[in-house]
């Protein structure tokens, strides 16, 4: 198979974990151009790879579709303009990864879902923590059958996020362009509890409050309270307020025969692993072989993902993350947002609601 033409728009901080997948996943996709506003930015990202010269720079995403026609297209802009990017891409026939989150309004998550099937081509949001060896070894043990019901699982993102970051990037921290702490830091192990947990959510309760952030708009803090249809509940704490640095972000399960505690910094290895008929011995050896040590919370979770989406491509099969994935997460995100603003329990699904629904709410 001749490697998938692949184009990255947006060279910001997450930019680097794309080439690098890229990269690593050589034989099935090849960098055919990078683009930025920002020329500056997208020549010291190539540079970082000794890449300069060797691949395009383009300043204007349309000029660079129409002149590179890339098969894939990934998304790694600022978050609210995922939706209109995403969607002149799918417009152009590309398939499309969507860096998190997928969108900012249920509308927009739903016009690229559209789109892409309009299109006959694969989108993809790249939950990338999905494929941690331990959130895989999570849901095999979930396939399995070995927690017997589900009672209730939980999702702790206990992390430090200051005045610097937010001053590198007038964007971050804004509804119309981001949102806070939940959809920016925590919306990946909001979508790991809703996934592990049967996907459908009955109904959401919730508290926000930005506590310690006042330079920005949004919530630096959330807790929630989740009805799943199959009777489970969810508990999600999210904050960017840890002193002094990131502290852990972890996923819980308990049912009925078993316990498991997936932690680390970002979800990286597994610390309880209980269940009926398993012993210590094989619990330890668990423990040992599902365990990684990333140098950064993004994890390694991008190389997978990236040969997942070339073989959707290949297969014409959905990719492992699809639209669908990323919708659901920013629904979750976007029903704390509406309960804690209006005080009350949220029913799911979720009628259209979007981030800039809640500007002014911590004026």
């Amino acid at each position: 198979m001749k490697p998938i033409k692949m184009a990255l728009i947006g060279c910001g901080r997450i930019s680097p974990n794309h080439i690098a997948a890229v990269k690593n996943n050589a034989d099935k996709v090849t960098l055919a151009a990078v683009c930025d506003i920002d020329e500056q930015k997208a020549l010291s990202l190539l540079q970082t790879f000794d890449l300069q010269g060797k691949v395009p720079v383009y300043t204007d995403y349309q000029s660079m579709l129409h002149k590179v026609k890339p098969e894939l297209v990934t998304v790694a802009t600022e978050s609210g303009y995922h939706a209109k990017i995403g969607l002149d891409c799918l417009e152009a026939g590309c398939n499309l990864i969507i860096e998190k989150p997928i969108a900012l309004s249920i509308r927009d998550a739903d016009r690229l879902i559209d789109k892409a099937q309009e299109k006959g081509v694969k989108l993809c949001a790249c939950h990338q923590n999905r494929f941690n060896r331990s959130v895989q070894k999570m849901r095999e043990t979930l396939e399995e059958g070995r927690f017997g019901r589900m009672l209730h699982g939980a999702a702790h993102i206990r992390w430090n996020r200051g005045p610097d970051y937010y001053r590198q990037a007038a964007w971050r921290g804004t509804w119309e362009l981001d949102g806070g702490a939940l959809m920016n830091q925590c919306i990946h192990n909001i979508d790991l509890l809703r996934w592990m947990m049967g996907d459908e959510v009955s109904e959401v309760f919730a508290y926000t409050d930005n506590l310690n952030h006042p330079y920005i708009e949004a919530e630096d803090l959330g807790v929630a309270l989740v009805k799943f249809r199959n009777g489970a509940y969810g508990v999600i704490e999210g904050t960017t307020s840890v002193y002094p640095q990131n502290l852990e972000e972890t996923l819980y399960l308990f049912g009925e025969k078993g316990t498991l505690k997936v932690g680390g910094r970002s979800v990286n290895r597994i610390e309880e692993y209980r269940f009926e008929g398993i012993g210590e011995e094989q619990s330890e050896e668990v423990k040992r072989r599902y365990h990684e040590t990333p140098p950064n919370i993004y994890g390694f979770g991008h190389t997978p993902l990236y040969a997942d989406m070339a073989a959707a491509i290949e297969e014409n099969r959905a990719p492992y993350v699809d639209g669908q994935a990323g919708k659901r997460a920013l629904e979750l995100v976007l029903a704390i947002y509406k309960s804690a603003a209006g005080g009350l329990p949220v029913k799911l699904p979720l009628a259209d609601c979007g981030t800039t629904d809640f500007k002014g709410r911590f004026d």
